[in-house]
């Protein structure tokens, strides 16, 4: 949680709570209370979205780094991907843990890595690396969680290692067709839950992301997630970012620093729930 999270947009807008651009569910868009101010997220509305063409780098790739709120699962990746409830194929021994997880039990909620295609309330962001020879490296940003971790997509035309170590983020190779990031993800361990209703997975995980500007305030990731030890058969899903607008973050637009306190789940085993007590920043 975090104190102050959005003050120039509460003073300038203090509108509703952004509404989701995902199927099927809500977008993760800090709102809330007072207690932890959680304030409505300063978006570029979809009437806006058009309003200006869509950037480009110097290379003349599309311009994708964000920063962004949403673009993947949350709350419930059935619900938010678009599937009835009942419709996403798990296994029967995955859907019988999913249903029986508990909320104090998640990982995510200790400083833990979220994985993917995971996203937090909070605004992410593509940032470049570039050598002589051209982009080699995309890192994806999080304002928070995660304990400091990062993601690498290596875009250096490396393959994947025959016997990648898993890890919460995994091996992920990228590519462009056309104005379209493709990321190319094996090699995760089966630590996180992609979603906080405990969906879980196996190391067989792997995962296609295809990010695609639509327009200036809006990126759409067609996913697909193939994990034969936990689905019984590939899905596919589309999530939407929005663009957060840059004049009404402090900051102007460049993520807030933020760092995860392990110790905060006291508030858990002394039974407080979200929205008592105070917050840890």
């Amino acid at each position: 949680m975090k104190r102050l999270l959005y003050v120039s947009a509460a003073l300038l807008l203090l509108t509703p709570a952004v509404q989701s651009q995902q199927q099927g569910g809500a977008a993760p868009g800090p709102t809330g209370q007072v207690g932890y101010i959680f304030l409505p997220s300063p978006t570029v509305p979809d009437a806006e979205a058009t309003s200006q063409p869509v950037p480009r780098l110097p290379d003349g790739k599309v311009d994708l780094t964000g920063p962004w709120v949403g673009g993947g699962s949350n709350a419930d990746i059935e619900r938010e991907g678009g599937f009835k409830p009942g419709e996403l194929p798990l296994l029967p021994w995955a859907r019988e843990l999913r249903d029986n997880r508990k909320e104090e039990q998640e990982p995510y909620t200790i400083c833990l890595p979220m994985g993917v295609p995971r996203v937090n309330p909070y605004p992410w962001k593509f940032a470049m690396s570039y050598t002589s020879k051209g982009l080699s490296h995309i890192y994806v940003l999080h304002e928070t969680g995660d304990s400091g971790a990062h993601r690498v997509i290596y875009m250096d035309g490396r393959a994947h290692p025959p016997d990648p170590i898993p890890t919460w983020f995994g091996h992920s190779i990228g590519r462009w067709e056309g104005d379209t990031l493709v990321v190319d993800t094996v090699g995760y361990n089966d630590k996180f839950w992609i979603d906080s209703r405990g969906t879980p997975h196996t190391e067989q995980m792997r995962t296609v992301e295809r990010y695609t500007r639509e327009n200036w305030g809006t990126l759409r990731n067609d996913f697909t997630l193939n994990d034969p030890g936990a689905f019984s058969r590939p899905v596919e899903m589309t999530f939407r970012a929005k663009l957060l607008r840059s004049n009404l973050m402090i900051g102007g637009g460049d993520l807030m620093e933020f760092i995860c306190l392990e110790d905060n789940q006291y508030g858990q085993a002394s039974g407080i729930t979200p929205g008592q007590g105070t917050s840890p920043k």
